[in-house]
Parts: C-alpha cells; sequence; structure tokens
C-alpha cells in the first residue's frame, strides 16, 4: 500500500488574495488537516479553539485549530485547519477531503471526484 500526496492551495478565508501551496499526505484516517503554524500565520490565519487531539501512539498534544480555505483541482472549501508544530505531519485530512468532494481511489491510490449526497 502506497501514499497518496497531493499539492493544495490553502488560503486566507478572509482575504483569497493570501494563499500558499502545500503538499500534503493524504490522510483518511485523520479528521482534520494539519499544516505548520508558520504558514497559516504567513497567510494571516488566526486560530479560533485549541482542541486536544489523539496522535499515532496514543499521546494526547494540545494544537490551535482555525479554519482554512483549500483547493484542489477545480474544487474550493472550507474546513478547519490545524496550526501544526515542528515534528507534526502535514496531512490533508478526511474533513478537508470530503469538503472537497474527493475521495483516494484504492488501486491507482490518487485522488478522484465522489459523489456529494446531500441526506
Amino acid at each position: 500500500m502506497g501514499f497518496t500526496y497531493v499539492k493544495v492551495r490553502v488560503y486566507n478565508p478572509a482575504d483569497m488574495s493570501k494563499f500558499d501551496v502545500v503538499e500534503l499526505l493524504v490522510d483518511t484516517g485523520a479528521i482534520f488537516t494539519s499544516i505548520p503554524r508558520n504558514t497559516l500565520e504567513k497567510l494571516d490565519l488566526k486560530p479560533l479553539s485549541r482542541r486536544r487531539l489523539r496522535v499515532y501512539g496514543g499521546v494526547v498534544v494540545e494544537r490551535d485549530v482555525g479554519v482554512a480555505v483549500f483547493e484542489y483541482e477545480s474544487s474550493r472549501a472550507g474546513a478547519p485547519v490545524i496550526f501544526g508544530e515542528p515534528g507534526d505531519a502535514l496531512v490533508l485530512g478526511a474533513t478537508s477531503l470530503e469538503a472537497l468532494g474527493y475521495q483516494v481511489d484504492p488501486v491507482t491510490k490518487q485522488l478522484k471526484p465522489t459523489e456529494l449526497l446531500m441526506i
């Protein structure tokens, strides 16, 4: 089983002229997307809350969480983002992936559009 990495644009939702391109590991087991704090601060993003999160291995950490707009191919969507600290993995989590309308194809390991359901 291989890893899937994608390049996404990350925007400040209050000022869409502020964006950066980041390469993230697609992690369907992660709820939120994690991007380094310094990248988010360059976009003038501010944390909205602090959350307790369980990381791999079972340790619980606290991280700031805000909201960003993500763009992949022609899709844009807002979703929570973790202000990652040194050593944290850079991941595109399930919430952002689903908000963008994509899923991981288990055969090709590439992202493919998914049918969005309103039920």
